[in-house]
């Protein structure tokens, strides 16, 4: 996997927590992200017991922007979800500025950390996973309801749906690449208005008179097996604690369920970057059946899901191509993510595999049309 950042070292991880007085000497790392993607991250131990650093672009996250993130994990923390402790330093401040970096440390969470060194959209080894991983989100959800901040303002690297969650998603993509050069030098050569036309606004059509009817929440955006540690490797097992708020914003209950089936429930990565597309059918039940146990679908969110699905991935694929061409400096990768993921992963829904995904979520819904009726 290419990285887009340094790895963090044990010397600026030790003058960071020089500010935590709290945590005492530096000993060593536990575990260190060795190929960071979006942020150098890892685990050290300190004689106040372990700690998760993380180091973030100030040109991706500034302290205000790691403090709206924090006060999300706070709120979901008071009502007794398992997220990490954010800490503070010696002066109250829980995003630490140095300048290019900025830094934010957290209480390491037990766990077992089984999918650590997973490949991003690696599916869920059991169906017992799934089904916790969906039980885990539907808590999260509820959780989320009496958390009223607005959306965050920071567009790099953040999950929402926003463009196509508007009447007119071609005129809010004019808007977002007016105001981002690096994306305007990108598409400057691409007829990105007819492919956006063609291949995305099908979907858009049949989602959008949906969309009126649902609320909207802070999500979490980022629900792979990676983000969550586990209290077991098999049956009986449950999320023991939820990771990484990085991506998290305001947004629908449906946008996370969506991002989740196509992370954990699709076998994207069955041949090294290839998109063979192949459906773990057992874990998508078991997944959705584990979040409904808890917080039942409506007939409109039923309905809305298959719609959703094929457009989960688009806004953030913008978002990452901000970054990768420009932060990161990776004009290809940016190209790539054009053609792979903003335009790719909802050409998949037209082919075979993907209209059998749709299908099945759609009888689902057509099965929770009875049931509303029976009841």
């Amino acid at each position: 996997m290419p990285s887009f950042c340094p790895s963090l070292t044990l010397k600026e991880t030790r003058a960071v927590l020089d500010r935590f007085p709290q945590l005492g000497c530096v000993k060593t790392w536990i575990w260190r992200r060795r190929n960071p993607y979006y942020a150098a991250s890892g685990i050290v131990l300190a004689s106040g017991g372990p700690v998760f650093i993380k180091r973030h672009s100030s040109s991706v996250r500034n302290a205000h922007a790691l403090m709206q993130e924090h006060r999300f994990i706070a709120h979901l923390r008071a009502a007794q979800l398992p997220v990490c402790e954010v800490l503070v330093d010696a002066s109250g401040a829980c995003a630490i500025d140095c300048g290019h970096w900025v830094y934010e440390v957290h209480r390491a969470m037990p766990g077992i950390d089984l999918y650590r060194d997973a490949f991003f959209w690696t599916p869920f080894v059991s169906v017992a996973h799934a089904r916790a991983a969906g039980q885990a989100l539907a808590q999260l959800h509820l959780a989320a309801r009496g958390y009223t901040a607005p959306a965050r303002r920071t567009q790099i690297l953040v999950g929402r749906f926003g463009i196509f969650a508007s009447a007119d998603p071609l005129a809010q993509l004019d808007a977002l690449i007016r105001n981002c050069p690096s994306l305007a030098r990108l598409l400057a050569r691409r007829r990105w208005r007819a492919a956006a036309h063609k291949r995305l606004l099908p979907f858009h059509a049949r989602l959008y008179p949906l969309l009126q009817t649902l609320e909207t929440l802070w999500t979490h955006n980022d629900w792979h097996a990676s983000n969550l540690l586990w209290s077991s490797a098999r049956a009986p097992v449950r999320v023991s604690a939820i990771l990484d708020f990085g991506l998290s914003d305001r947004s629908y209950a449906l946008c996370d369920l969506a991002i989740a089936i196509e992370r954990n429930i699709i076998g994207w990565r069955a041949q090294p970057y290839v998109h063979s597309g192949s459906i773990d059918w057992d874990a998508l039940h078991a997944f959705l059946d584990g979040y409904e146990s808890l917080k039942p679908l409506t007939e409109a969110e039923a309905h809305a899901l298959p719609r959703l699905l094929p457009l989960a991935h688009a806004e953030f694929a913008l978002s990452e191509m901000a970054y990768f061409s420009s932060v990161a400096d990776a004009p290809e990768q940016a190209a790539l993510t054009y053609e792979r993921y903003f335009l790719g992963h909802a050409d998949w829904f037209n082919g075979c595999a993907g209209q059998a995904l749709i299908a099945c979520l759609e009888r689902r819904a057509a099965r929770a049309n009875t049931a509303y009726a029976l009841y």
